[in-house]
Formats: C-alpha cells, sequence, structure tokens
C-alpha cells in the first residue's frame, strides 16, 4: 500500500495538555495558554482536548473558545493537535472545522464510544462521514485508540481500510492500548507507507522509535517535556536506554496517583500556583496526604519543573 502524506510538522513528542479551570469550573484559557508555550519551550507540542484534558468534562463550546483563545493568544497552530472526537458526529464535526479554521497540524479524534460491541462497519462509517461532511483535504486525523477507556477496540484491519479509504487524510494514531504487541503490528503495517504511529506512554517510547513509531502522545510530558523530548530527539545514541529507565522512574512515581490529580499537584506546587489543583467532577483533588506524598518522592530523585 503505498500513500501520499503532508509532510507533519507536528514534533515527535506531544502533551495531552492537562486544562486549568477557574473556580466556576469553566477553563482558564489564559492560564493553559502559559502552559502550553511551558511545554512549547521545552520542545514538546500540544495535544490539547485529550484525555489528560479532562476533555471529556468540557463542552464542545468550551473547547472551541479556548482553542480560539491559545492560537489568537499567540500558540503555534503547526504544533497543535486539538482533540476533537465525541459520540456524535456533529459535535466531531464542528469541533474538528474549528481546528482547521485555525490551521492546526493535526486532529486526534477518539472513536464513538458510547455504544459498546459495535462493527468494525459501524466504526468505518462514524469516521468516514465525518470525513466526507468535513470535505477539507488538509484535514489530518490521528485516531485515538484507548481501550481501557472507550472499550473499543480498533482493529488493523479497520484501521488498514480507513488508511486505504483515506490516505491523505487518516495519516496516524495515538495508541494507548498499553500493548506493545498491537501498538508494534500497527507500525509493521502501516509506517512503511508514511503511517505517524504514537505511542500513548513514554514507558513505549524508545521501543516505538526503533520500530519505526514516530514519538509519543504521553500524559507526563506535562511535568517532565524535556527528558521525554530528549530521548525521542537522540535515541540512537549509546545512553538512551538509560535514559528509558530515568523516564520510567517518573512515570511510575505518578502511576500511584490519579495521573490526572497527580499531574496538577506537580504543576501546583513547582509553578506555586494552587489554583492548578482544580479538577472536574468526578475526578478529585489528591488529598493532602497524597500531595504531600507524591512531592516527597519527586524531591527524593531531585526532580524539578524549571521555567515553569
Amino acid at each position: 500500500m503505498t500513500i501520499t502524506l503532508h509532510p507533519s510538522t507536528l514534533p515527535a513528542v506531544l502533551a495531552p495538555v492537562i486544562t486549568p479551570f477557574n473556580e466556576d469550573g469553566s477553563p482558564d484559557a489564559k492560564r493553559l495558554l502559559k502552559q502550553c508555550q511551558w511545554l512549547e519551550k521545552n520542545g514538546a507540542g500540544q495535544a490539547i482536548f485529550g484525555t489528560n484534558s479532562e476533555a471529556n468534562s468540557m463542552s464542545a463550546i468550551q473547547k472551541m473558545s479556548t482553542l480560539s483563545a491559545l492560537v489568537e493568544g499567540g500558540l503555534d497552530p503547526a504544533h497543535l493537535m486539538p482533540g476533537t472526537g465525541a459520540t456524535s458526529i456533529d459535535a466531531t464535526v464542528s469541533m474538528t472545522r474549528h481546528a482547521l479554521k485555525y490551521k492546526c497540524a493535526g486532529v486526534i479524534m477518539l472513536p464513538p464510544f458510547y455504544y459498546k460491541d459495535v462493527s468494525d462497519d459501524g466504526l468505518f462509517a462514524y469516521f468516514s462521514e465525518v470525513i466526507q461532511k468535513i470535505g477539507d483535504p488538509s484535514l489530518q486525523i490521528y485516531i485515538y485508540n484507548i481501550p481501557p477507556v472507550t472499550k473499543i477496540n480498533l482493529s488493523l484491519s479497520l484501521l488498514e481500510r480507513l488508511v486505504k479509504s483515506y490516505p491523505s487524510t487518516v495519516v496516524g494514531i495515538k495508541d494507548s492500548s498499553g500493548n506493545w504487541s498491537y501498538t508494534e503490528s500497527v507500525i509493521k503495517l502501516l509506517a512503511p507507507s508514511g503511517f505517524r504511529v504514537y505511542a500513548g506512554n513514554e514507558n513505549f517510547l524508545l521501543r516505538t522509535l526503533r520500530a519505526g513509531g514516530v514519538g509519543c502522545i504521553s500524559a507526563t510530558v506535562n511535568v517532565n517535556p524535556k527528558a521525554i523530548v530528549h530521548l525521542a530527539d537522540h535515541w540512537r545514541e549509546a545512553d538512551a536506554d538509560q535514559r528509558q529507565i530515568d523516564l520510567d522512574q517518573i512515570r511510575a512515581i505518578f502511576d500511584q496517583y490519579q495521573m490526572i490529580a497527580g499531574m496538577k499537584t506537580a504543576v501546583a506546587h513547582y509553578g506555586n500556583n494552587p489554583e492548578w489543583l482544580r479538577v472536574r467532577p468526578p475526578l478529585m483533588q489528591l488529598s493532602g496526604d497524597q500531595q504531600a506524598k507524591l512531592i516527597s518522592e519527586l524531591e527524593k530523585i531531585n526532580f524539578s519543573m524549571p521555567g515553569l
């Protein structure tokens, strides 16, 4: 299979950027812009409105107005990959069109996740209708595979069918399955034709790059961007395996806690801004004891977030 893709301006490493919220629960676009600018300075792109952004706790209108504020505030859309997938085709189309209006380099799109045990034909029909309704040749979709959350498995045959049918539109995947054999299978099947495979966890970053993938879109890029970007930039060097071990150590600390609340605890602490602690229900902040334990564990390994 040969496909022709537009060259991508997206980097090898992106953060599914955590979202700061105001007291009334609305997204705080000004603070989010500062966070995105810090990530940008550390070499990481911004996959805003992903799982770790609490995207599905926000309305489509909130996400679109926040994207407007970010780009109009000076953020480079060439490094932006907004999440636009929703259970409603109309909502997905509206958010995706909005991202295209601002010339975002790509969008990351969840499958419709409410109904379970749906067929490949049904999933294909969803993505196909979205693509056809948008009808824009500049559209670059990265499929978001996260079966631990969606309970929907995206088969290799479905991905191959989408790429064959829309070769210049369905250009990549973020695989958060946690199943390396699946990630590797997608790389072997589709990467030779230009399909861009991102691991959904930096634990798999080095393996992904060595297998022919392009990088990772991972939660803890929010707090450890520079080191993760460095490995992606220098993965062929002799110390790459040790650098992967170092990344895994930091990830293991955060994995002990609810990930979003844990990352917000770190940003609140190292950025000296308790406003960052807010999460949207049904998520809850870490308890005071958990916050203290997390920061203590990070300080033991001399963790820092310089420039935050």
